[in-house]
């Protein structure tokens, strides 16, 4: 998030030349810092997860973000080589579980093609594969889908590829939140490989469920922002 004395504004800006991009990676650190270092009282309640992790609404996900290089604390988030990380979460809404899109066929019209091609390849099992297998794959789904893009034709230009760390959106998994102790709502990291630079670059990120409604006027299932670098 921007300073407080813009409080309003939703522009990530920052300049190569004089390093001045310590205010954004400060506030990442103290945003990660209970991620990194989970409440000890809550420790004996956080488990790791997959999706295949028995069902149980009590539960605590760990939330693991030591391994998701270039967006490391140690190595400022990538702010510096010009290509920076930006996480996104979900607002917690008790009760609340995604309809996931499971059925590849019927995907939303207005769901970004390439979002459609990496469900489809997700589906995509070997024909040899047992049951079990091919079971487990339809399990990885059950994911709350996120895309990004630049909101008009020259921003998609001047927005380079995007990579979605640890993956391209939150896992069924962490749902619901019923307000378990530890609970830490679910993130990723969306890492910017090569945004153009002295240009300021308009995007949009949704995330994509059947009960997810999109409204831009009132920023529902989604969030806009703008990067500049120069």
């Amino acid at each position: 998030m921007p300073p407080e004395s813009h409080v309003e504004s939703t522009l990530i800006w920052y300049r190569m030349t004089d390093s001045n991009y310590a205010s954004w990676t400060t506030k990442l650190d103290e945003f990660l810092q209970p991620y990194r270092e989970p409440d000890p009282q809550f420790e004996s309640l956080i488990q790791n997860c997959d999706y295949d992790t028995a069902d149980n609404a009590d539960r605590v996900c760990k939330i693991d973000i030591s391994a998701w290089s270039p967006c490391l604390k140690d190595n400022n988030y990538n702010y510096h080589a010009g290509a920076p990380c930006i996480f996104l979460k979900l607002n917690k809404i008790f009760g609340w579980m995604p309809e996931f899109y499971n059925d590849t066929e019927h995907l939303p019209e207005n769901m970004p093609q390439e979002l459609k091609s990496h469900i489809n390849n997700e589906k995509k099992h070997n024909p040899k594969a047992v049951i079990l297998v091919y079971f487990f794959i339809l399990l990885q789904l059950n994911t709350v889908w996120v895309s990004c893009e630049g909101e008009n034709p020259a921003d998609v230009e001047n927005i380079g590829s995007i990579q979605y760390i640890p993956r391209r959106g939150f896992p069924g998994y962490y749902f619901p939140y019923k307000n378990q102790k530890g609970y830490l709502s679910p993130i990723i990291a969306i890492w910017f490989e090569k945004p153009a630079s002295g240009v300021l670059i308009n995007i949009e990120c949704k995330a994509w469920a059947h009960n997810i409604q999109h409204d831009r006027a009132e920023r529902r299932g989604s969030v806009h922002f703008e990067l500049m670098i120069d």
